[in-house]
């Protein structure tokens, strides 16, 4: 299950995520916002992060306008390694690396072809463990 978030500058770009991950078989949870409507990105972040730190989902992805806000949000939440992605190759390392259990999106700063090409080389990748599980275990002290 992954979480999908947004506020009113992410909105179009999570509805563009949300489309192509039903096309290909995931399951979402959609924590809003619904419209354009101008709203504070802080409350959708956080439902999505609670719902990856609890369990209720797997992974998490968040959009606003660059996708700033909406990563330091998530982050706040303990047990969530948020990254905020700008490149597949951000993309393939936020999960090679970091074990990024959410990615961040910003929809005024990034195509939407480029981001769902980044959705899916993070939900591809696999994360390496090793010396980097020694690095994810020291963030997590």
């Amino acid at each position: 299950m992954i979480a999908l978030a947004s506020d009113h500058a992410g909105f179009e770009l999570k509805e563009a995520i949300k489309k192509h991950l039903l096309d290909n078989n995931y399951d979402i949870i959609d924590m809003g916002t619904n419209s354009k409507n101008s709203c504070d990105y802080p409350i959708f972040a956080k439902k999505a992060a609670h719902a990856v730190a609890t369990g209720q989902c797997e992974k998490g992805i968040v959009c606003c306008g660059t996708g700033i806000g909406v990563s330091i949000v998530a982050n706040k939440v303990k047990g969530i390694r948020c990254a905020l992605c700008t490149s597949e190759f951000t993309a393939e390392m936020a999960k090679r690396h970091n074990n990024a259990n959410m990615v961040a999106f910003g929809a005024r700063v990034s195509e939407t072809e480029d981001v769902l090409r980044m959705v899916d080389v993070w939900l591809n990748a696999q994360f390496e463990e090793g010396r980097h599980q020694r690095r994810i275990d020291m963030m997590e002290d």
